[in-house]
């Protein structure tokens, strides 16, 4: 029978939020900047926009998976 290891879920829901607050911001100072320069490419301003979508949804499940769900399964 294989052992299983202790996973470290309180430092895995702090460092995927913090990630994902990053990922946030950056999202959201490049498309405030984006918008200040006229000469901007589209797929920049895409990539910023999806920046922001993928933090906004790494704060709201992160949390909840590793923070909640995963503690009470295992």
């Amino acid at each position: 029978m294989a052992q299983s290891t202790a996973i470290d879920y309180p430092s895995l829901t702090k460092t995927g939020f913090a990630a994902s607050l990053v990922l946030l911001a950056i999202g959201f100072v490049g498309s405030w900047a984006s918008s200040a320069f006229v000469g901007v490419p589209a797929w920049e301003a895409s990539l910023f926009f999806d920046a922001e979508v993928l933090g906004t949804l790494g704060l709201l499940v992160v949390p909840l998976v590793f923070g909640i769900v995963l503690p009470l399964v295992e």
